[in-house]
């Protein structure tokens, strides 16, 4: 199945420019993903299948004119977010250099002007507020929390993504104000200006 279609079939629309996108984004991955160990699963099918799992949530949560990704790794899910989503400012920010270098070539060749590359660990950025903060397979719910104060802004919003620990995560957390929404094995943790 093309990315189109799977992305149709799951009620997200988009214009042609961002398939075109996508395209030259999986290209990008499985040429430096052999090189530089980049992400585990390089196939065509299972790109489409984490750029599904990245934008799903778009289909639930608010609208935002900022959004900060923390450790984006490969591109999942800040870069396919901000490459959908042209006009949100957006920050990825990632500590290792590798993969800073990967989005940035990715960044430069996609033109994405909307886009902040930050290559620091999330707790000694400094200058950035964001209306949203997203991040996927970091850590727990509890200390990105706590991580990620220095980026939030009074009414800040997050989303998680998640696997099977969530319940627990929430347990120590203690938040409140929040939804989850399932999909196949991911649990989205969408927790509303905190």
């Amino acid at each position: 199945m093309n990315l189109k279609s799977l992305l149709e079939l799951n009620g997200l629309k988009f214009e042609d420019k961002f398939y075109e996108d996508c395209n030259v984004f999986v290209e990008l991955l499985q040429q430096w993903g052999k090189i530089h160990n980049l992400s585990g699963r390089l196939s065509s099918e299972d790109i489409y299948e984490n750029i599904l799992d990245s934008l799903y949530p778009l289909s639930f949560i608010d609208n935002y004119d900022s959004f900060a990704d923390i450790g984006t790794g490969a591109g999942y899910p800040g870069l396919i977010l901000a490459i959908a989503l042209r006009d949100v400012k957006s920050y990825l920010i990632e500590p290792r250099i590798k993969r800073v270098s990967f989005l940035n070539f990715v960044k430069a060749s996609l033109k994405l002007e909307n886009l902040t590359i930050i290559c620091d660990r999330v707790e000694k950025v400094k200058d950035v507020e964001v209306d949203l903060i997203t991040s996927r397979a970091v850590t727990n719910t509890s200390l990105l929390l706590d991580i990620t104060q220095n980026i939030k802004k009074e009414n800040s919003s997050y989303l998680f993504y998640k696997g099977s620990m969530l319940d627990t995560e929430l347990n120590e957390a203690k938040v409140n104000n929040y939804k989850i929404v399932n999909r196949k094995d991911r649990n989205y943790l969408y927790i509303k200006g905190m």
